[in-house]
């Protein structure tokens, strides 16, 4: 993972348990999360997060990925400005790059 940038294709998806909050998520491959954690050991932040710079489409940002024990990866929160501006809702499927900053 030189560089430690993934690059992959997800489908938004909505946490249940913050459903009314519209909580927006995508989930990073279960390799590549895999591969992230080995990395990342003892560096992570509250609740097993990770900083990292996102890029998904024309829209740039930063934010934290975290694990997911239910679905076995690394989860990416979606803002809404992110999903307005780039006309996506849940179920769309978009290319996603994620740049690790905690190494």
């Amino acid at each position: 993972m030189a560089g430690v940038i993934v690059v992959f294709e997800a489908e938004l998806w909505i946490w249940e348990a913050r459903r009314d909050e519209s909580w927006t998520f995508v989930s990073l491959p279960v390799d590549a999360s895999e591969e992230i954690r080995e990395l990342t050991a003892g560096r992570r932040r509250g609740f097993g997060s990770l900083r990292v710079r996102v890029t998904l489409r024309g829209s740039g940002w930063s934010t934290s990925i975290f694990p997911d024990s239910a679905r076995g990866c690394f989860v990416l929160p979606v803002k809404r400005a992110v999903r307005r501006a780039e006309g996506l809702d849940v179920g769309d499927v978009a290319t996603v790059t994620v740049e690790l900053l905690d190494l």
